[in-house]
């Protein structure tokens, strides 16, 4: 079998068995969301945070629990790396500098997972499972709150309430992540993942010097890891290593579990919106560009260009041997077309037009299917804006599941969408112009352009994937992608809960032979056609710079 093949195949397996768990899943989350119900260990979990479930919250409401939960997670996870040297289970690594415990608590939170540090090099037992992996899970779920606020704004209407803060979190948590988190842990160590608590081995010699590797409770972060698109990896090689993705089926594994929640997630949307045909038209669009990006992406790296591309089968530098350039491609399009940031080969390696298409990735705003939670608000912002255009077309005010789309709501969807690339571009703009950020950079010209560009693209849009090259770990670089990573996060979330607020209080406006169908196939295609062309018109000139250069020289 060829590479090119085996790589279709495992894109046809991977294709069908997303197909398989998206009814299902979406309407277990439907229930989730919509159900009056408490488990027992919610209730508990309610008495000791001193929170009622049951209390209906405002946007501004559910806007202070979203940034006051997040906030105490930034200093619980800050001062457990500043504590580390007296901690038990620290493996004998010293506390974390300020700069870079700053830097990775925002990454954690924000669901970025941005890592300027060598993790088995780095991090304890305490910090890893404590305080990385409980954000892995709570990161998330605070992700998928703010889309069930977004979409109950769509499903309600003269109320200004958009559900409970606490519950949907905790919700998220223990009937969503957990359970799947546990399954998918299990199949892990099946496949060879360790987990375990033992300390650090020397295994043999190694060009003149000893060779160790520390063991952890890997499985279990590895599979929230992916589950929650999070990204951020035990050890430095995140899921190119060995101990956290072993084998080819892994590895198709790690990219299903990337895949499977932001991609069941428009089925929640159609249940709790009432009409299935409406997440099917987002989910359509989302489908669509995640395949189109795959089949660019083998495209580029399956081409040959001299006698080593003809030998290898194609550009095999800086990929595993065992995923080869098919399984590379799907898990670097799908690790940037969500907010994981999870690698299992060196971006930076790719072809010049290959690492310019996970760049582009994540410029769309990383809604294909995106984040957990995330890439469905994320592309429901877009489909307010796509109605807006279509609106303009026809000369009507434009409605989207019965809500008018006004000067309010328009305004809104804008500053949610130029949030992430005012970031990205302004900070790119003056690492370039400044004397020490550019020190940084292993490669000069349009290579090492788009090593500061793609680290400020990942950290605006909470990817945490890195374009490797860069050293990041610097005073500079720590505290601006720290910042990059907050703002990018928690910014835009004001905007969502806000128009989320503004659709709830309206009163749904009926149906006319006027209005756009927006489950219809026009739509979608409408729908992906504004997503790329506000993209392009927005990041073009810092593409022609960097990876178009590259790729065209």
């Amino acid at each position: 079998m060829g590479p090119i093949t085996a790589g279709v195949l495992q894109l046809v397996a991977l294709t069908g068995a997303l197909a398989l768990v998206h009814i299902p899943l979406g309407n277990h989350m439907a229930r989730v969301y919509s159900s009056r119900r408490h488990l027992r260990i919610e209730k508990w979990i309610y008495q000791g945070i001193g929170a009622d479930p049951d209390t209906e919250m405002t946007w501004t409401a559910y806007l202070r629990g979203v940034l006051a939960f997040s906030a105490v997670g930034v200093l619980f996870l800050y001062g457990l790396q500043r504590l580390q040297g007296v901690l038990p289970g620290s493996l004998g690594f010293d506390a974390i500098d300020q700069d870079q415990a700053f830097n990775t608590a925002v990454s954690f939170v924000t669901n970025t997972n941005w890592q300027s540090y060598y993790g088995e090099q780095a991090m304890g037992h305490v910090v890893q499972t404590a305080g990385l992996a409980v954000q892995n899970f709570v990161s998330a779920a605070v992700g998928m709150a703010v889309a069930v606020a977004l979409v109950r704004g769509f499903a309600r209407s003269r109320t200004g309430e958009l559900g409970n803060f606490w519950s949907d979190l905790v919700r998220g948590v223990v009937r969503v992540l957990l359970p799947l988190a546990f399954v998918a842990a299990v199949v892990l160590v099946a496949c060879g993942v360790i987990q375990n608590f033992s300390g650090i081995h020397e295994v043999g010699q190694f060009m003149g010097g000893s060779q160790q590797w520390n063991g952890g409770a890997v499985a279990s972060q590895e599979a929230i890891k992916e589950l929650g698109t999070n990204g951020g990896g035990y050890f430095n090689a995140n899921s190119a290593h060995p101990f956290e993705n072993p084998t080819p089926f892994s590895n198709l594994f790690e990219i299903f579990l990337i895949l499977v929640v932001p991609f069941s997630l428009p089925r929640a949307f159609g249940v709790m919106v009432g009409s299935v045909r409406q997440g099917y038209a987002i989910l359509a669009a989302m489908g669509t560009l995640w395949l189109g990006f795959v089949a660019l992406m083998m495209w580029t790296e399956f081409a040959h260009h001299g006698p080593a591309f003809d030998l290898a089968g194609g550009a095999m530098e800086g990929k595993e041997a065992r995923f080869g350039i098919g399984g590379s491609s799907i898990f670097a399009v799908s690790t940037t077309l969500t907010s994981t940031g999870a690698v299992d080969s060196f971006h930076s390696s790719f072809t010049g037009l290959g690492g310019g298409l996970a760049l582009l990735g994540m410029m769309l705003g990383e809604i294909a299917p995106g984040g957990v939670g995330s890439g469905l608000y994320g592309m429901l912002i877009m489909a307010v804006i796509a109605v807006f255009i279509a609106g303009l077309m026809v000369g009507r005010t434009p409605e989207y599941l019965g809500k008018k789309i006004g000067t309010r709501e328009i305004k809104l969807a804008a500053l949610y969408i130029l949030v992430t690339p005012a970031l990205a571009l302004v900070l790119t703009a003056f690492a370039m112009a400044l004397p020490t950020p550019p020190h940084s950079m292993t490669n000069s010209g349009a290579h090492g352009f788009s090593e500061i560009l793609y680290a400020y693209t990942s950290a605006a849009n909470n990817n945490g994937s890195a374009f490797a090259g860069l050293n990041a770990d610097t005073q500079w670089f720590n505290s601006t992608l720290g910042l990059a990573m907050l703002f990018g996060r928690f910014v835009p979330m004001v905007f969502v809960l806000a128009l989320a607020g503004s659709l709830a209080r309206q009163t749904p406006v009926p149906a006319t032979a006027g209005t756009l169908r927006t489950e219809k196939p026009l739509f979608t295609g409408l729908l992906v056609g504004a997503i790329l062309i506000i993209t392009g018109l927005t990041y073009f000139p810092a593409l022609a710079l960097g990876p178009l250069a590259e790729g065209l020289a």
